[in-house]
């Protein structure tokens, strides 16, 4: 177990357990993280050169989150440094890790899409849910953007 940070103590007091992190916590007991994690090493990267690969569970995860959540590669990536629950759920700590970037997740994600490991996933994870008496409904976290206005040469 890692130490505690000083956010980890703040957040243990509050007094409620936000919906986000209900649901999380939910699908963390309901899928068979070792089995998948077995599924995906065959064809996950070695690592043999350049930076070493990330973990499965931690790609998988975040894999899923982007998916439930309805996020681009590189919102969820966002996502995960605003969302205590999303960190939470990614069994990440920022003293010793860092959230995998969008390049790594799409590289990930089409591993798992051309192998047809995500499709399995999906249903598995339905079928799981359906047999603990829920149904999946995916959500979206929409973000505000600003974009910039084109410059209109001023009038004399």
């Amino acid at each position: 177990m890692s130490q505690q940070t000083f956010a980890d103590v703040e957040y243990s007091h509050r007094k409620k357990k936000t919906r986000r992190e209900q649901f999380l916590t939910t699908l963390d007991a309901v899928i068979p993280w070792d089995h998948w994690v077995s599924v995906i090493r065959p064809y996950y990267v070695a690592g043999r050169r350049g930076r070493p690969p990330r973990g499965i569970e931690t790609m998988l995860r975040m894999y899923l989150l982007r998916k439930w959540f309805s996020l681009s590669d590189k919102a969820i990536e966002d996502a995960v440094y605003d969302s205590y629950a999303m960190r939470g759920f990614l069994k990440l700590d920022f003293l010793d890790k860092q959230v995998p970037g969008a390049s790594t997740l799409l590289r990930f994600r089409h591993l798992l899409e051309e192998n047809g490991i995500a499709q399995e996933i999906f249903e598995d994870t339905d079928r799981r849910l359906r047999e603990a008496g829920y149904i999946l409904h995916c959500g979206s976290v929409a973000d505000p953007a600003l974009v910039a206005l084109p410059k209109r040469p001023e009038k004399k």
